[in-house]
């Protein structure tokens, strides 16, 4: 019988420089490198997920922009769907590290890329991180992108819509 999958959200979170810098974490138990993320609470959508693990992982107060997408890979506990947000840190951490982080670096992308432990987030990182710093309004060498304003974009609904989640959950009770 398979398994619902955990549900976690996180951030390709940037701080402005010279050249952007994109945030890892080092876990404790595990000493590896990763991307911040982490589990939804009951009740908690996967946006504000990705705020609080972010600020509980890196210590920074976040802007949380644009959705970049989603990373589904298998854990000991079964699959897990991550879904992540391009985010903006404030330059000072405003906060301790939570327990289960024992280290945050800054660094350039394609630094980030290589630091980081587990080879589906490098890929992940390396084709979603340049598009998370050219929205920054960054390019990776650290010259300004004149970007053109957004069309605004209305809808009219007439029903309630699911929520991506919503319907993930619906599909993986069917599959099952």
């Amino acid at each position: 019988m398979a398994r619902t999958p955990v549900l976690a959200a996180g951030g390709i979170v940037l701080r402005q420089a010279a050249t952007p810098l994109v945030a890892v974490v080092r876990l404790r138990k595990r000493d590896e490198w990763v991307l911040p993320k982490g589990k939804l609470d009951r009740g908690e959508t996967p946006r504000d997920a990705a705020e609080r693990e972010v600020n509980e992982e890196t210590g920074h107060d976040v802007s949380v922009h644009e959705f970049l997408g989603t990373l589904v890979y298998e854990s000991r506990g079964g699959s897990k769907v991550v879904h992540f947000w391009r985010m903006e840190a404030g330059a000072e951490p405003v906060r301790k590290l939570m327990r289960d982080v024992k280290a945050v670096e800054w660094l350039p992308l394609a630094d980030a890329v290589d630091r980081l432990s587990r080879g589906y987030e490098r890929a992940f990182l390396e084709n979603v991180g340049p598009i998370a710093v050219a929205a920054g309004g960054i390019t990776q060498s650290g010259t300004a992108v004149d970007r053109a304003p957004e069309p605004v974009r209305v809808e009219t609904i007439s029903r309630p819509r699911r929520s991506l989640v919503q319907k993930m959950r619906d599909w993986f009770r069917r599959a099952a």
